[in-house]
């Protein structure tokens, strides 16, 4: 689900996580912070999406929304509120769109991998840990596990049609 990470202290770390990484809910801590930790712009494809938003009539100014996908509305985002139960995982896998995970209970993992030159999976990092209160995001066709640590209340959202593909 949520894009590699990599954990630090201190400043000077931005080139670090420019590229790849999660968001925690407190970006000013970014560099001072062990937790998992991301630039916002790494999201782009959940909240960017040029054309998907409307002003819906007798809404103050500045508000837009972008709705859920459907058949009608390709352009939408899927959204879904997630509970898992302790000790369950998901296998590896990818999905067609960037997503992003709103951790309201629990804790969670990550692990992310690459193919190799012939075609097996190789771990990308280290696992990734998400408690209560982060934020992931993972960008599209990125492969990964998750686990479950404790029960978890999730919610995603999913740039347009929500896809699964498993990877052995």
């Amino acid at each position: 689900m949520l894009a590699r990470v990599a954990r630090f202290a201190g400043s000077g770390c931005a080139n670090a996580i420019a590229h790849r990484g999660v968001v925690s809910r407190n970006v000013a801590r970014t560099f001072q912070s062990t937790r998992p930790t991301m630039m916002a712009d790494q999201a782009k494809g959940v909240w960017d999406e040029p054309g998907t938003y409307s002003h819906p009539e007798g809404t103050p100014d500045g508000f837009t929304l972008r709705v859920q996908q459907t058949a009608e509305n390709p352009t939408g985002v899927d959204v879904m509120m997630e509970k898992w139960e302790k000790g369950s995982e998901e296998p590896i896998h990818s999905h067609p769109g960037d997503d992003m995970t709103i951790v309201v209970e629990g804790k969670m993992s990550l692990q992310f991998f690459i193919k190799g030159v012939g075609g097996e999976l190789i771990k990308d990092g280290d696992r990734v840990y998400l408690n209560q209160g982060d934020v992931g995001y993972v960008a599209s066709n990125r492969i990964h596990d998750a686990k479950y640590h404790e029960a978890c209340k999730l919610v995603y959202v999913h740039n347009k049609a929500f896809g699964f593909e498993e990877h052995k």
